[in-house]
């Protein structure tokens, strides 16, 4: 099924509901709701018609704007049981005065911190990205530290919904594991950027024990996403029995070792090879002989 089949679809009308409570609360026009997920208003009424599905990237982008989460709008509630495992903390962001305001802040505090570095980044920088007073940054985000930690959540909660969007659709979970690998590829500016976040967030958490419960709290979610998705693949007999735990300590792991290599510019390291390398462990090591010929095919289709 394509992300512009024409034929209804009921089964997504909770969706459609959830998605025109968003755009009904938000501030402007329906064409501009549009413009800003980068979505046509025609392809938009389509989708909220049910003659056009939202695509993943789109679903992420309406979470987004309205802040609420990819899970809501799919199931209905920020912590229905699903694909991904929930953030403990803030899954949707909490409701602030300022709205789009302190959204701009927030989008322009991420993408400087991780392009520059936390350390290189002044109040004054953004006050200048957003157009703003640096008065209007303190407002929001009253010290530098908290716009580190703000721009953590934010990269946890995009990766949440992101996961969400992505996988919901996904039952076999051979294939959702290969597809959770290629949205941790630090391939595309965006997940650089998520990866250079972290980078920063690993270092700060080791030189200052007050950083280690939000990170601590972030990386559990990656963790438990991993571990839920090996246990569903044991119960459906596409992965080895074993212990999901451990599998989920060295994988999680390995992703996070060759991500640094990539992100560090690492001679030999690369987008592809990480994803050989990870595709490699998931054959011998998470589906071993329980796959048998299927557990060659990754989760674009093609055999490599």
């Amino acid at each position: 099924m394509t992300a512009e089949h024409t034929s209804a679809d009921p089964g997504s009308d909770a969706l459609r509901a959830r998605v025109r409570e968003v755009v009904a609360g938000y501030p402007h026009s329906h064409r501009a709701f549009a413009d800003r997920i980068g979505l046509d208003a025609t392809k938009l009424s389509k989708s909220l018609n049910g003659v056009r599905r939202f695509t993943p990237a789109e679903l992420t982008r309406i979470a987004e704007l309205g802040q609420v989460t990819v899970n809501w709008l799919i199931n209905g509630r920020d912590d229905a049981d699903t694909v991904a495992a929930a953030p403990r903390r803030a899954a949707r962001p909490a409701q602030r005065s300022g709205g789009d305001r302190y959204q701009q802040i927030l989008d322009a505090a991420w993408e400087l911190i991780a392009e520059r570095g936390y350390h290189a980044v002044r109040v004054a920088d953004i006050a200048e990205a957003c157009g703003m007073s640096a008065a209007a940054i303190h407002y929001h985000f009253p010290g530098r530290d908290d716009l580190l930690t703000e721009a953590l959540r934010h990269s946890v909660r995009q990766a949440f919904d992101r996961q969400v969007a992505e996988l919901h659709s996904i039952e076999d979970a051979h294939q959702r594991l290969l597809r959770l690998v290629e949205l941790q590829l630090p391939g595309s500016p965006e997940l650089r950027r998520e990866w250079s976040i972290w980078l920063q967030v690993w270092n700060e958490s080791a030189l200052r024990p007050e950083l280690r419960g939000l990170h601590g709290d972030s990386y559990t979610r990656w963790h438990d996403t991993i571990a839920r998705t090996l246990r569903q693949g044991q119960r459906q007999g596409v992965f080895a029995e074993g212990d999901a735990e451990e599998l989920a300590v060295r994988l999680t792991a390995l992703i996070d070792g060759l991500g640094i290599g990539v992100l560090t510019g690492r001679p030999g390291r690369s987008v592809e090879r990480m994803r050989r390398v990870l595709h490699d462990f998931i054959s011998h090591d998470v589906v071993g002989n329980a796959g048998g010929a299927a557990g060659d095919e990754p989760a674009d289709g093609h055999r490599r």
